[in-house]
């Protein structure tokens, strides 16, 4: 049985409604952004349905012919609902957005509206410890001096968005000197060309340098002897590379 997490309140009344509506015979359909979660939650409340894609309506119509009981994802890109016959079927439908509210209304007793994880902090906490513990597995990472409580976190795409953050995090602060030398190798393979690629791409490596020790050292003074450059040089990378822009 597939498990479902949450703590928001808002998704624990959807919950609520769609075991309700297991004692009766009736149609929902839960609609939000992507990668929020729908299908998960769905198969975990009727996790004996078969699941189709609304992409597929062959798929729909020999699934609906063998079940009363079906999980359909993707509802919205259902091309003809008039051409499938949902009498005497109970649907648990997924959609990204409404679609059409007419025929939506019609087919479904019950519409839940499933909310993006901007709006669910501890829902956001959970899955980020989750996909942490989950990254470590699979890279094989060992090192538990990586700061993991400060990774940014992007959830424009929610699950999907928020898992790339934790995996990005985790792989640079793993990386030892012979893998970035071979990332850069092969970026520059793709990439280099031009009349002037030496000073072009130099700031792959002096950005960064300097950008750095800036931020361990705090001084440009004690950051030029660090690097052993001149400091009006060092202004001047500074300023070629509009680091001063960003610190």
């Amino acid at each position: 049985m597939k498990y479902f997490y949450t703590k928001s309140e808002q998704i624990q009344s959807i919950i609520k409604g769609l075991n309700l509506t297991k004692t009766l015979f009736v149609s929902s359909i839960i609609i939000g952004p992507e990668y929020t979660g729908k299908k998960s939650l769905a198969q975990s409340i009727f996790p004996h349905a078969p699941m189709v894609s609304g992409e597929d309506q062959e798929k729909i119509k020999t699934a609906l012919a063998g079940s009363d009981e079906l999980i359909i994802t993707n509802f919205e890109k259902i091309k003809n609902l008039n051409d499938l016959d949902f009498t005497n079927k109970r649907i648990i439908a997924t959609a990204n957005y409404m679609g059409n509210s007419a025929l939506i209304d019609d087919i479904f007793a019950f519409i839940y509206t499933m909310p993006p994880l901007i709006q669910r902090k501890e829902d956001v906490d959970y899955l980020k410890e989750r996909y942490i513990e989950e990254a470590k597995s699979i890279l094989m990472i060992e090192n538990s001096t990586i700061d993991t409580e400060h990774i940014p976190l992007d959830l424009s795409l929610n699950t999907k968005s928020l898992k790339r953050s934790v995996y990005t995090y985790l792989i640079k602060h793993t990386m030892e000197a012979g893998d970035i030398e071979e990332i850069l190798y092969h970026y520059l393979l793709k990439h280099l060309e031009g009349n002037d690629a030496y000073r072009q791409y130099l700031g792959l490596y002096e950005k960064p340098l300097i950008k750095a020790g800036l931020e361990k050292f705090g001084s440009q003074l004690k950051l030029s002897e660090i690097l052993g450059i001149n400091r009006n040089t060092l202004r001047k990378k500074i300023h070629e590379h509009n680091i001063d822009q960003e610190l």
